[in-house]
């Protein structure tokens, strides 16, 4: 049977090239560009193409990026791709000699180096962000580092903590989190190029010079993994899904504590909406906005890392452009997120009449008054849990706060232990005191100033060594380009 049919088929151009190529414009052009002029300052440097065919292809090279409006390009199907468009534009001007270029690499080492010099921008913009909120969290936790919240355990009202202590713990995991994104940096910083189509090439490519050009730190070492090992794909997006994970409970939070029936967090006029027929209403829907572009997020990057799943370990367009593309979202609505919530906490505060009456009406503070028995009365923890249950519960009864209970304390613990108490009414009113119990929770990691103050400060630091980590990285980058824009202007003049 005789095959008439000429590529590219009408609907594989439409729904396929035609998609790709677009995304190429707007995504990938511009790093294929740097590649190409890399690879051609290597190859020169290397001896593989002689002098004057790598003059010829740089001015070539130039000239295609001078005079070609990528934007204004339309896919038509007369060349595959981009790439081949711009190897059609070099032998247009060149003959033959447009094909010299792609001596000793592939479209498979191409691409992966093109992936990861899309992600690497957008990664670290992301770690710009998440660090400017660590930082701005570190200093609310500073300024709020006194004031008493209700915390809950299973939406429960629990023990009296500080405003500053619930962001310490927010902070850990935010930091935590930048150290995950961090070491998912790595995968994004090796060079796939010199691993061509999957095995190197018989050329003697130089493979650091060309990853030192690109501004990574070297080379990813194994060839096949270079085409096949997609991991700086799952691994990114699986470290930049958790920060979204996390924040999004953080955030649950927000609505919970903001609500009419609990109320200690106050969100200002700035950060709310009315409703259209309840004229009561203060509606907070920021913290709607940003739990669901958390949870948006997240899912965006399970859907890439899912992508993955059960596909061959090789080269394979099911990591390559239409989902790197697709990937691309995760970044943008994180980053909606991150500074919608970078503006929000810091402008927040707490209700501190509602946390009184919270307070009060909840007996938080009754766990200090078992371990003060304990302490100073001699008893048993257990023993000194019933003696504070049923203080609590006779408090709660008679519709009283905790410090106006020292008679139904006082009736408690003789009934429980046959003798008086000497716990006077003083002591018992110290006892039960919110600030009291926060002061006392002086040991490492606890809400009492001193120690608070100590888990800030390191997280300080340790937010200034990422800064500096991220500093030294983009001043790398930064010295490529330079170089890169050096050795090919040098090699245009020869």
């Amino acid at each position: 049977m005789t095959d008439t049919t000429t590529f590219p088929d009408p609907t594989y151009r439409d729904t396929v090239l035609a998609p790709l190529f677009e995304g190429v414009k707007a995504h990938f052009a511009a790093d294929m560009a740097r590649i190409n002029r890399a690879h051609l300052v290597m190859l020169a440097e290397t001896g593989i193409l002689q002098p004057s065919k790598a003059v010829d292809l740089a001015r070539a090279l130039h000239r295609i990026e001078t005079e070609v409006d990528i934007p204004a390009l339309t896919y038509t199907g007369e060349h595959e791709d981009y790439f081949f468009l711009v190897e059609a534009e070099l032998k247009r001007r060149l003959g033959d000699l447009g094909g010299a270029l792609h001596t000793a690499r592939s479209r498979n080492d191409m691409d992966h180096t093109l992936f990861k010099l899309a992600l690497q921008p957008r990664a670290e913009a992301m770690l710009d962000a998440l660090r400017g909120l660590a930082d701005a969290l570190i200093e609310k936790a500073n300024t709020e580092a006194e004031t008493l919240v209700v915390a809950y355990t299973h939406g429960q009202p629990a023990q009296p903590t500080t405003f500053g202590h619930y962001l310490a713990a927010a902070i850990e995991v935010l930091l935590r989190d930048i150290a995950r994104l961090e070491q998912a940096m790595d995968g994004l910083d090796h060079c796939p190029m010199g691993a061509a189509a999957i095995t190197t090439s018989g050329f003697p490519v130089d493979r650091h010079r060309v990853a030192e050009l690109l501004g990574f730190s070297e080379p990813l070492l194994n060839s096949y993994g270079c085409i096949a090992s997609v991991d700086y794909v799952t691994g990114l997006y699986s470290a930049l899904k958790l920060p979204f994970l996390h924040l999004g409970r953080l955030i649950q939070d927000m609505a919970f504590w903001s609500s009419f029936e609990v109320g200690q967090l106050y969100v200002p006029n700035a950060l709310v909406q009315i409703s259209s027929i309840m004229p009561q209403k203060r509606n907070p829907v920021p913290i709607e906005h940003m739990r669901h572009l958390a949870s948006v997020t997240a899912g965006r990057c399970d859907t890439i890392v899912n992508t993955m799943h059960n596909t061959p370990f090789t080269d394979m367009n099911d990591s390559e452009g239409e989902v790197q593309q697709a990937g691309f979202a995760a970044f943008d609505s994180g980053g909606r997120v991150i500074a919608l919530l970078t503006a929000f906490l810091p402008a927040c505060s707490i209700n501190a009449d509602r946390v009184q009456a919270n307070t009060d009406a909840a007996c938080i503070t009754i766990t200090e008054l078992a371990d003060t028995l304990v302490r100073d009365e001699g008893l048993s923890f257990r023993q000194a849990h019933e003696v504070a249950a049923a203080t609590a519960r006779a408090v709660i009864a008679a519709g009283q706060p905790l410090r106006a209970g020292y008679s139904a304390f006082a009736e408690a613990f003789c009934a429980e232990t046959g003798q008086p108490t000497t716990l006077g009414e003083a002591a018992f009113a110290d006892a039960v005191s919110a600030s009291s119990f926060v002061e006392k929770r002086n040991r490492p990691g606890g809400p009492a100033p001193e120690a608070l103050e100590t888990a800030l400060t390191g997280y300080a630091s340790t937010l200034s060594r990422f800064s500096e980590t991220a500093l030294a990285r983009k001043r790398r980058r930064a010295g490529a380009d330079r170089a890169l824009d050096t050795a090919f202007a040098k090699l245009m003049e020869s």
